[in-house]
């Protein structure tokens, strides 16, 4: 089922992507960021665009925010608006992901026993998983979230340990990827696949149409 579900979350997008060439040739389209995941996700829907890594610091104080989604929208807004002032004849798109476990914001880990730690209190249990993303044009900014609940699978000391080793949780969200080894961890997805991955295709999609359309 979840496979499926991601089949038609592709499809979506890619549909709705191609209705957009005739919008997006005439402009050119940066991705505020360097994650190879969000990077491949947007080569997936066979748009143009150019990478320019965001000067902005990820340091904002949470404990500042009354949710966390108002916290990754603010640096999802940052990153794309620090992007946006040094190229503003570009559609530049800023995004952020964090990993929510009660009331606490789960990011990257520090290091890998921080990585171990993450995932044991993780197991057994489900996470919220947000994506912010911000579109800025033409001197505006638009800024959205997305919301995926993440069941965690009940896995033991050994199973971490050996996760952790391959080094893949390091550069994450919550110490855990869904996409790569990471997807052992996980019982079931309920939401888009794709915002786990660090860009809601679909939403964006349809939020770059409606702001170019103006």
């Amino acid at each position: 089922k979840q496979w499926y579900q991601r089949r038609v979350r592709v499809i979506q997008a890619f549909y709705l992507s191609m209705s957009m060439h005739p919008y997006l040739s005439k402009h050119r389209l940066i991705l505020a960021s360097t994650s190879p995941r969000r990077r491949a996700l947007l080569e997936q829907l066979c748009l143009k665009f150019e990478i320019v890594p965001s000067s902005f610091e990820e340091n904002l104080p949470k404990h500042s925010f009354p949710c966390p989604a108002d916290y990754v929208t603010a640096t999802a807004q940052g990153k794309a608006e620090a992007v946006a002032q040094q190229h503003k004849d570009a559609v530049v798109v800023g995004a952020d992901t964090c990993v929510i476990l009660g009331s606490r914001i789960l990011e990257k880990p520090r290091d890998p026993a921080d990585a171990r730690e993450t995932l044991a209190q993780l197991s057994g249990k489900t996470v919220e998983v947000i994506t912010a993303v911000c579109i800025c044009y033409a001197g505006a900014c638009n800024s959205f979230h997305v919301s995926t609940e993440v069941e965690m699978a009940h896995s033991s000391e050994e199973r971490i340990r050996q996760y952790v080793e391959t080094g893949e949780p390091m550069d994450k969200a919550g110490s855990f990827g869904t996409q790569g080894q990471g997807a052992v961890l996980i019982e079931q997805i309920k939401g888009c696949y794709f915002n786990v991955m660090g860009l809601p295709l679909t939403r964006l999609t349809q939020e770059l149409q409606k702001m170019l359309d103006h």
